[in-house]
């Protein structure tokens, strides 16, 4: 009888067969029907034998041949590298509405609730508004240019895949470990940030994180157990929710400031007159730089999805176009409310905890106003905001786990992908750091979030740096084989320039966060100690990443750097007969009125 691995889970029935089928005999003697000999048997398979059948081992889409790294993990083979990410057996389940959900509103969490309270008291509304606006603008730049390559390239992990193309190896290396080290951290900390938001109704805390933690866990858990799939409707629920939650935030926010409110009067610009626009002059508007990457983090996970959606030459550039409204709606317009309704002097704003809701500065204006029931509405949209994004984290970090042991780059049983298409032992990993959050009911609460936000809070510049460079290289190796630009599926909207521009906003950034964190505000009244804890804090993902890269230099002594002339622009690109597709495109595009032409530029 054959291996039950070996039978198709899409089959209904088990079907147990033998090698030498003998042909029918027949008896004179009998009067009964012909006795045929052993035959193909069909028997019913059970409904707990199909569930457990999906979670063996997907041999049969394995693309890399065995040794093709090499024994030792030395042997680097770019060819059969790309490969493995392009032909990784992850399933194709995200469609179109999937895409766009997880661009408009997918990662939008505690940096844009709760952060954003302590970056308007550490800036002031100028310096905020400033800041996300200079962080948007770069982070379109780059999802634009991520969505040029993910077209072209829908492979599994592709940042880190990107890198190893374009840029170096070791590079792609530290950056796929520093990516999965991000989501990694940012499961635990989103779900000790929930646990503690549930202190806005349990204001006596009569009742112990751990509870709350636990159900959080088994709930997200249980999500990313459901496959890509799961995870595409729950995010496109939980990001519709977010999304209707931030527009009526908006709504609300203009009228209170016109003095629709029952408590306040009219209140115009007049916070940014007194306590004023600024606080601690540049250094205030730098040290805003990290808040904003870090409400921005997420964004790129439409370049990640790529690997498992079912149509990306299609659904991608709108969920990249899409990047545009999230920006400017729900960050650029949303704070520029927050601004215009709190002063950045207000005591709540300086709450202990990042993950503090109380300090958040969406409730504070809306209990200024006097509305009894909206703020328990708003906690709860921040509460929902915060397991999305916790959802997200295993999602990231188990994708980009698998996609590195496809490459070679980490340990070979992380690309145990099952019948499902899912990661099993990527995401069992992920699950098990999130267990971390059991620390919310000690004392190291503050210092855990500390270190944890320390590690998440600046790997999201070098990636998206990453991404840039990468873009510029692509191009370049594109202009070398004397290739069209039309040829392209689809095209980065700023181009090339708008890679250079976003490399070097993410080089400021990094520059910024440099002084910032040896030198923060009020360095003058610290401590050495409090200065060099305050410099890690701000910096730590540096020196993690420069580990990875030069250890895995040292290790594989790879070359420094792919050149221009070696990269490998076909190995796993998918076949798209683009001429055609364009002339396709021009001639619909031609019968669409005007007001369809200038909408489909933005979206």
């Amino acid at each position: 009888m054959s291996d039950p691995a070996e039978v198709n889970n899409n089959n209904d029935l088990e079907k147990a067969s033998v090698s030498d089928v003998q042909p029918p005999s027949y008896r004179v003697d009998s009067g009964r029907e012909p006795n045929h000999g052993p035959t193909t048997e069909e028997l019913p398979q059970s409904r707990w034998h199909r569930f457990v059948d999906t979670f063996r081992r997907d041999e049969s889409q394995s693309v890399t041949p065995k040794g093709a790294i090499g024994a030792d993990g030395k042997v680097y083979d770019p060819k059969n590298v790309a490969l493995a990410t392009a032909n990784s057996p992850l399933q194709r389940n995200l469609k179109a509405r999937h895409l766009q959900m997880i661009a408009i509103g997918g990662s939008i969490g505690t940096g844009l609730f709760i952060a954003s309270g302590k970056a308007l008291n550490t800036g002031g509304p100028a310096s905020l508004v400033i800041s996300f606006s200079l962080i948007g603008i770069m982070l379109y730049c780059t999802i634009q240019a991520l969505g040029e390559m993910a077209v072209v390239f829908p492979v599994a992990g592709s940042f880190s895949a990107y890198s190893t193309r374009f840029l170096d190896p070791s590079w792609g290396f530290a950056m796929g470990w520093n990516y999965a080290l991000q989501w990694l951290v940012v499961l635990p900390l989103e779900i000790i940030a929930a646990s503690i938001t549930i202190n806005f109704w349990d204001e006596e805390q009569k009742y112990d994180h751990a509870i709350f933690v636990t159900v959080f866990l088994v709930v997200i858990i249980s999500i990313n157990m459901f496959g890509v799939k799961g995870y595409g409707e729950a995010e496109f629920v939980f990001a519709i929710i977010k999304i209707i939650a931030v527009i009526g935030y908006i709504v609300l926010g203009i009228i209170l400031n016109v003095g629709g409110g029952p408590n306040e009067g009219y209140i115009g610009g007049k916070y940014w007159s007194n306590p004023g626009a600024f606080n601690n002059g540049f250094k205030g508007l730098c040290s805003v730089f990290v808040t904003a990457a870090f409400a921005f983090a997420g964004t790129e996970l439409v370049g990640l999805a790529a690997a498992e959606t079912a149509n990306p030459r299609k659904a991608l550039p709108t969920a990249c176009k899409q990047v545009f409204w999230r920006i400017t709606i729900f960050y650029i317009v949303c704070l520029t409310i927050v601004g215009l309704l709190i002063p950045y002097d207000d005591p709540r704003l300086l709450m202990s905890g990042s993950a503090n809701s109380a300090a958040s500065p969406f409730v504070i204006s809306i209990k200024n106003a006097g509305i009894e029931v909206l703020p328990s509405i708003m906690n709860a949209v921040i509460l929902i905001a915060v397991l999305s994004v916790g959802n997200s984290a295993i999602f990231g970090s188990s994708r980009t786990l698998a996609a590195l042991a496809e490459q070679g780059q980490a340990p070979n049983w992380l690309r145990y992908v099952d019948r499902k298409g899912r990661p099993l032992t990527a995401i069992g990993i992920a699950s098990a750091l999130g267990f971390l959050a059991y620390v919310a009911d000690s004392d190291a609460q503050g210092t855990v979030l500390e270190w944890l936000l320390a590690l998440s809070g600046l790997s999201s510049i070098f990636t998206w740096g990453s991404i840039c460079l990468a873009h510029i290289r692509f191009r370049a190796a594109w202009k070398h084989e004397n290739r069209l630009v039309s040829d392209l599926p689809f095209q980065s909207q700023p181009g090339v320039i708008g890679s250079w521009i976003g490399f070097g906003f993410n080089c400021v950034v990094l520059v910024a966060q440099f002084w910032t964190g040896a030198w923060p505000v009020g360095y003058k009244q610290m401590s050495v100690d409090d200065q060099v804890r305050s410099f890690f804090l701000a910096y730590l993902a540096a020196p993690v990443i420069l580990f990875f890269y030069f250890g895995h230099k040292v290790w594989t002594k790879t070359p420094w750097g792919v050149k221009i002339s070696d990269i490998d622009l076909d190995s796993g690109r998918r076949d798209l007969n683009t001429k055609e597709l364009v002339l396709e495109e021009q001639a619909e595009r031609a019968s669409w009125p005007r007001w369809k032409k200038v909408y489909k530029i933005f979206c």
